[in-house]
């Protein structure tokens, strides 16, 4: 199945770490959606990020090809997050069904700290997003 990553799980080797037998895949799009960093983390001293519907606007992310033992895993990791299934859009604009995660009832707003989001841009870098 197919796992659409958009934050601190775009790290290559974070998610290595988490779910062994993950496969990189493709670059991906989530349109409608945009990324927010929303409540506060003591152990990420900032907000967490997610995703929150918001017309006109677009995820950047990728898909990691996974089973569903490193779906279980990925659901302790993510246990302030609920799965949700996905219409993502590969580089050549093609449709793909995935799984991904948004944080459950979404907070307010609150900035990430710097160590969160040097983890969310070396996946950037990782991916070649930017």
């Amino acid at each position: 199945m197919y796992y659409f990553a958009y934050a601190s799980n775009l790290n290559q080797k974070q998610m290595r770490e988490r779910c062994p037998d993950s496969k990189p895949m493709f670059r991906a799009t989530l349109p409608n959606y945009k990324l927010v960093f929303v409540g506060w983390s003591r152990q990420l001293r900032g907000g967490k990020a997610s995703i929150r519907l918001f017309r006109g606007e677009k995820v950047f992310g990728a898909i990691y090809e996974v089973s569903e033992q490193c779906l279980r895993q990925l659901d302790k990791y993510e246990s302030s997050y609920n799965r949700l299934k996905v219409t993502v859009f590969d580089e050549d604009g093609g449709p793909v069904e995935a799984i991904t995660y948004i944080k459950a009832g979404q907070s307010e707003e609150a900035p990430p700290s710097k160590e969160y989001l040097s983890i969310i841009q070396q996946g950037y870098r990782d991916w070649k997003i930017v």
